[in-house]
């Protein structure tokens, strides 16, 4: 009995022995094909230069993070808002030729020129706006040049 389990056993051994062989077989045929022509030293390089190009890539976006930072400073002082509004002062003479402009930047922060003209001459005004305000006195035209102009 004795040589009945001895045998069984080693043919469980040999079974076991013969899978692993099998596995150590394919994985080195997946690691060659994996390293196909390449050496150590060749990894060892493409590492460090992959290890290299990360760092550049992490340079570039931390200068795109600033630039984009100053791009958007410099966006909200911009003029972004912009209307025309035509009118005529003078009911007495001519059509539409006076005018308002009103730009105006994200900040609440611009210009409204004005203009009125008459047969004898034409006067231009331009008046600062700071926070939607201006300092000087706005007509309605100019008033209302500035809210179409101002942004939401």
């Amino acid at each position: 009995m004795n040589t009945k389990l001895e045998i069984a056993f080693f043919i469980f051994l040999g079974v076991i022995i013969l899978i692993e062989v099998i596995w150590i077989v394919k994985t080195e045929k997946r690691l060659k094909k994996f390293f196909l022509g390449k050496k150590a030293k060749d990894l060892e390089d493409t590492i460090f230069n992959l290890e290299k190009d990360i760092q550049k890539l992490k340079e570039s976006k931390e200068n795109t993070e600033k630039e984009l930072i100053v791009i958007n400073k410099k966006l909200k002082k911009s003029i972004q808002g912009l209307e025309v509004i035509r009118f005529n002062p003078f009911p007495d003479q001519g059509g539409n030729q006076s005018f308002a402009i009103g730009m105006m930047n994200e900040e609440n922060n611009g210009v409204v020129i004005s203009s009125l003209y008459s047969r004898e001459r034409m006067s231009i005004f331009a008046k600062p706006i700071k926070n939607g305000n201006s300092e000087y006195e706005l007509t309605n035209e100019e008033k209302d040049a500035l809210k179409k102009a101002s942004i939401k």
